[in-house]
């Protein structure tokens, strides 16, 4: 069996290119672990993500610890609970649903340029991703009560129990990422 590895999921006009992606890549790399993370580019459809995320999954017996930034922290939870795996959450969308049903239409990729249409019909796909009941111990959460994006209370809340780093200031990108790289990869146990 090979060694615990690390898949990452970004967020919504998010790719591989993201600074925390390519960062937390960076680190592993430089340590010799490089081969033990992966991060695809996750289509916009949601089903469409999560069959992507789950066919890497699948790809290899490895123990894999997934980190998800924002919607790729929503995404996270539900696998991590249908998979039972560990997760890290990054400023994670607890609402996403909510959320993105106020984005629907054309939206660009911020890394690759790419025009997408998101729907109501992928509205609908997250409210099916809904992940009711979560296992606190499996999740490590990290927000910034800054965060203009998303309320980190929420995220507080709906992980209570887990492990939780609450760190003032800060915004959506969660900006004290760095910081938290080496505690990141001792909790996928690499």
């Amino acid at each position: 069996m090979a060694g615990p590895r690390i898949l990452y999921l970004h967020g919504f006009c998010s790719s591989p290119a993201s600074w925390k992606a390519r960062l937390l890549s960076e680190r592993l790399r430089a340590a010799g672990l490089g081969d033990r993370f992966a991060c695809p580019l996750l289509p916009p459809v949601p089903l469409a993500a999560i069959a992507t995320a789950e066919a890497l999954l699948a790809s290899s017996d490895a123990p894999t610890t997934l980190v998800g930034s924002s919607l790729g922290g929503y995404y996270a939870s539900w696998l991590a609970e249908k998979h039972d795996l560990r997760a890290v959450l990054i400023n994670p969308a607890v609402m996403a649903p909510v959320l993105l049903a106020e984005l629907v239409g054309t939206h660009n990729n911020f890394h690759t340029g790419e025009t997408f249409q998101f729907s109501r019909e992928h509205v609908e796909q997250l409210y099916a991703l809904d992940t009711p009941c979560v296992t606190p111990s499996r999740y490590l959460l990290l927000v910034e009560t800054g965060d203009e994006v998303l309320d980190y209370r929420r995220a507080a809340a709906r992980y209570a129990g887990s492990c939780q780093r609450i760190l003032p200031g800060g915004d959506h990108s969660f900006t004290r990422f760095p910081d938290f790289v080496p505690q990141i990869i001792e909790f996928c146990g690499l």
